[in-house]
């Protein structure tokens, strides 16, 4: 039937001539769906990564940077941003005068070698432009692969592994939240400090993002808060996990946020503008800056940003022996692995496995105790 009656298109548009390729507006649109499927940060580092690549071309090559690549200029990219070991010490290709532009311009932070993980992402996002253009690939090039390999053991070898910043367990929380006053600014810290760490870690795009209409009360001081959307579920799946608590003082730190701040609609957590007056939505870099300076002044040690709420949070339920499959409900993890990678070193020295020889001993010491008495 359908072969024999095919739906024809209305007089007034033109039928497409060639199903086997795209037209602009289908091209456009098709790219505008890809750009707003990715999360903001995404889209953040991608643009980072492929401004980089295009300065770092121009200043190595003197022309404009154009796809596909060669595989040499990718193992250019390698050598020139990866330390290797030498006779004088660590040392990577890149120019200094090269080095010195990139900063001068913008394009890099600081002067020196770029971070492993950094260069690995720059070549992963290279790749990505190459996948998306259906072009030959020359990041998954034999030789570039192979190269990615032996520099990540290279690395491992010498001991340059990545940096993770400290984890806010449940006594480090509580100085933090010993800083946070009764003012409209300290108990919308105090709310959303203990909203991201008890609801299972939330990231800071996901603490920034949090609306009223994804929460909802059941009880007067506790809540249960949907998750709509997150790193772990990008598709936005119904899933039980989606559901987080936010119960006890995290609860009762949220209502008292909300029956000051007068919120009602909109986003939860708010900007506090001079006379203490509420203000538009937070940023997710407000929120990394509010953990670090609650963490400053709370005089702790350590190297804090606002995934030490998360890692904070794996690390206590290990601690307090909350099973995995709980732990990986309220963080949203998909993956043991992914999970476990979470802990931090103050957890492992609570691994009963480390006092075996301990333990013998005291049930030694108690079956003597008893035996003489």
């Amino acid at each position: 039937v359908f072969y024999m009656n095919p739906c024809r298109p209305s007089s007034d548009i033109a039928p497409l001539l060639q199903p086997e390729a795209l037209g602009k507006l289908a091209h456009d649109a098709v790219h505008a769906l890809l750009r707003e499927g990715e999360s903001l940060n995404t889209q953040a580092s991608y643009r980072t990564a492929l401004r980089y690549w295009a300065a770092w071309y121009g200043l190595r090559y003197g022309s404009a940077i154009a796809l596909p690549l060669p595989v040499a200029s990718v193992v250019q990219f390698v050598v020139d941003h990866a330390q290797r070991s030498t006779p004088k010490g660590l040392v990577c290709e890149l120019p200094d005068s090269i080095d010195a532009a990139l900063v001068a311009q913008g394009y890099k932070g600081k002067l020196g070698p770029m971070a492993h993980t950094t260069l690995v992402h720059r070549i992963a996002v290279m790749s990505k432009a190459h996948q998306l253009r259906q072009l030959d690939n020359p990041c998954q090039d034999a030789q570039v692969r192979e190269l990615l390999s032996r520099t990540r053991k290279a690395y491992a070898k010498r001991g340059a592994l990545p940096k993770k910043k400290s984890a806010l367990t449940k006594d480090p929380l509580q100085a933090v939240l010993a800083t946070c006053d009764d003012s409209l600014r300290g108990k919308r810290d105090r709310a959303l400090l203990l909203f991201a760490w008890a609801s299972g870690g939330r990231r800071r795009s996901e603490v920034a993002a949090a609306e009223m209409e994804q929460l909802r009360r059941i009880a007067p001081a506790e809540f249960v808060y949907t998750l709509f959307h997150s790193k772990t579920n990008q598709s936005g799946r119904d899933r039980p996990e989606n559901h987080k608590p936010v119960l006890g003082a995290a609860g009762a730190a949220l209502q008292d946020w909300l029956q000051t701040s007068g919120i009602a609609e909109g986003r939860i957590f708010r900007r506090i503008l001079k006379g203490g007056h509420l203000g538009g939505p937070i940023s997710p870099a407000a929120v990394r800056g509010i953990v670090q300076l609650r963490c400053a002044l709370a005089g702790i040690e350590g190297d804090f940003s606002a995934h030490s709420l998360r890692s904070g949070f794996v690390t206590e339920a290990g601690r307090q022996d909350v099973s995995l499959a709980d732990t990986m409900a309220l963080t949203g993890h998909q993956s043991i692995p992914a999970v476990m990678g979470y802990y931090r070193a103050e957890s492992t020295v609570l691994n009963r496995g480390a006092r075996l020889l301990d333990e013998e001993k005291g049930k030694a010491k108690e079956k003597n105790e008893a035996k003489n008495s």
